[in-house]
């Protein structure tokens, strides 16, 4: 007969704000990570204080926002009103408390209520915010959370607005490090949304005229794109659409009230349906919806009374309606594209032309393809997918909530060895493991085809799930983990060239990335140290001084299991794959890829010598 637990009064705890935060931090910011990754919880809290901002630029005051990181301090000014002087310390310590709540200050607020600056403060070893109006000054300074001062001055000469420091908390966000290509790309997504406002970021400049459009201009090179940015605009919407002369999938970038949406939702999928309907009945043919998306590249942008979203860091959107006395999202959505769009096309025949040969041209290659995809399916299947080549994680067997979809991870490995020893590793729940037989083909210049015919892109495409773009992506993080050899350099490059090649938007939207390994043990009896780099193994001696035993590891199947689990867990180093903006895709794909060229040879040379010399030496 098993032991009644106890269950009384004592069982009972309340935990106050700041505890339940920091003990569950993924409910407020999604994922911790280090800073790999763009939606990596550092960013979220860069992205909470700045809504704020943002917020008092949208209301007419402060036209300017100043942003420093530097040594991962990160401050944020604004000249905006400034939180009311008696309010400082409530705003940002005490849950339902904010501006936020009333509805004609903050009609279509992109911040959540106050929460998000909460979250930051309890998030952060050091956190202040200063206000300034009225020719006074009121501050206050927190550790984690807790009140340690205050200060209020009855005269300032400051500028009004207000200003917030924090340092977020390293106990929580382990190793972490702000990459600037993330902070730039989310700072350049704000003055895309909202045109007239700078943002000064560590003393550059960015600022936008044409908002999304700028955003398609510079996302993308000016030579790929079919026909010139239609661009239009109402009271709550905005759209910028293009399509692309070589890029296969479809490409969205959407907003709501200035968030980034990119896992999408009710006003994408209402953008999607929208466009297609309107341009069968512009040319009055019943086309089908893949020939007439295929290659677009989009954005959207929509302003919504209270928005619902699916999580705290607004990914998703879940709302239906516009709020107040408008229609609802789709019906919104759909009005707004059947009227500009169909009008802009009337007004604009070449571009109306030069859209219907490309529909058309899609059209003949499905058609040449559908006998292949249909074999290809079938062979996917029969291959056993989930049991032979991928081993999947149990947020997709349905034993898990999908709330953990931005943990989730597919390493794509090569050999049994080293699959072996990240399958026993890996984190079942949310980590997943793609087998590769051998090196993948090089597919430069190749076409979509290949991707059907040849098993290992079939079932890697399977596997993913992004054959018709990543609206269905299975997971966000894409991982290649191969030896730091020269031959696990070449199947890192063969596979990146798979995917700029095939799905380049699997790279553009940041899913993308490079496992990093160790390349040494050193040891004694005591202690234990990896080491990525020459460097950090020469650190390590010294620390350890003596003769510590030190190892090698020439690939991935000799790190054990035991020891594997701390360089794909918490630990995790991953080196995101990230385009180049000065060069096209298929200038990428040219000199990577294309012959020798002496570009090329002394490329290589210089990236491959210092990891070859280590070898040597080792050896």
């Amino acid at each position: 007969m098993t032991k009644e637990t106890k269950y009384t009064e004592d069982n009972i705890r309340s935990l106050d704000w700041k505890e339940h935060i920091r003990m569950r931090p993924g409910m407020y910011i999604g994922k911790l990570g280090d800073g790999s990754s763009a939606d990596d919880g550092i960013y979220i809290l860069v992205k909470e204080v700045l809504d704020n901002s943002i917020d008092e630029f949208v209301m007419g005051t402060g036209k300017t926002i100043e942003v420093s990181i530097q040594d991962n301090k990160v401050i944020v000014r604004d000249y905006g009103r400034g939180i009311p002087l008696g309010k400082v310390v409530d705003v940002v310590s005490k849950m339902n408390t904010g501006g936020k709540y009333d509805s004609r200050a903050f009609k279509k607020s992109v911040g959540l209520n106050g929460v998000g600056t909460k979250a930051v403060n309890a998030l952060s070893n050091y956190f202040r915010v200063e206000s300034n109006r009225d020719g006074k000054s009121a501050s206050a300074e927190f550790e984690r959370g807790n009140l340690t001062n205050q200060e209020l001055l009855e005269e300032t000469s400051r500028r009004r607005g207000t200003k917030v420091t924090f340092i977020a908390d390293e106990t929580i966000f382990k190793n972490y490090k702000y990459r600037p290509e993330y902070v730039i790309k989310l700072l350049k997504n704000y003055v895309y949304l909202n045109p007239g406002l700078t943002i000064v970021f560590n003393g550059e400049k960015y600022y936008s005229e044409n908002g999304l459009k700028d955003l398609l201009e510079d996302n993308n090179n000016q030579e790929d794109m079919l026909y010139p940015i239609i661009h239009l605009k109402g009271d709550d919407i905005e759209i910028a659409i293009t399509h692309s002369k070589t890029q296969y999938s479809e490409e969205y970038h959407s907003f709501v009230n200035g968030q980034h949406t990119t896992q999408g939702g009710t006003h994408q999928a209402a953008f999607r349906e929208a466009i297609v309907k309107t341009i069968r009945e512009f040319y009055n043919k019943s086309f089908d919806a893949s020939d007439v998306r295929k290659s677009i590249i989009s954005a959207i942008s929509i302003k919504v009374m209270e928005p619902v979203f699916e999580s705290q860091t607004k990914t998703k959107l879940g709302s239906t309606d516009m709020g107040g006395d408008l229609p609802t999202v789709r019906t919104y959505i759909n009005d707004f594209v059947k009227t500009k769009l169909d009008n802009y096309l009337h007004k604009n025949t070449v571009v109306a032309e030069t859209l219907l040969k490309k529909i058309l041209q899609a059209e003949k290659e499905r058609k040449e393809l559908s006998g292949i995809r249909k074999l290809a399916k079938d062979r996917a299947k029969k291959a056993s997918l989930h049991n032979k080549k991928l081993r999947d994680c149990r947020i997709h067997l349905g034993d898990i909530k999908k709330e953990n979809y931005l943990d989730t991870t597919l390493f794509i490995t090569e050999g049994d060895s080293a699959s072996g020893s990240i399958t026993k590793s890996r984190n079942v729940n949310t980590q997943a493991v793609f087998s590769l037989k051998g090196k993948p083909l090089n597919s430069y210049g190749l076409t979509k085809k290949i991707v059907y015919e040849n098993e290992e892109f079939n079932l890697l495409q399977s596997a993913l799930n992004i054959e018709d773009g990543l609206e269905g992506l299975r997971y966000n993080n894409i991982v290649i983990a191969t030896d730091a050899d020269v031959d696990g350099m070449h199947i890192r490059l063969l596979l990146i060239t798979f995917f700029l090649q095939f799905f380049p938007e699997v790279i553009k939207e940041g899913h993308l990335y490079i496992l990093e390994t160790p390349l040494f043990r050193v040891r004694n009896k005591k202690d234990t140290y990896y080491c990525y780099s020459e460097q950090e193994k020469q650190d390590a001696i010294q620390k350890l001084r003596g003769k510590p035993e030190i190892t090698r590891f020439k690939g991935l199947g000799e790190i054990s299991p035991d020891e594997f689990v701390h360089f794909i867990g918490d630990d995790i180093r991953l080196d995101p794959v990230m385009l180049d903006k000065e060069m096209s895709i298929e200038q990428m794909l040219e000199f990577y890829m294309g012959k020798n060229t002496p570009d090329r040879q002394k490329f290589i040379i210089e990236n491959l010598k210092v990891e070859l010399d280590i070898i040597a030496t080792e050896e």
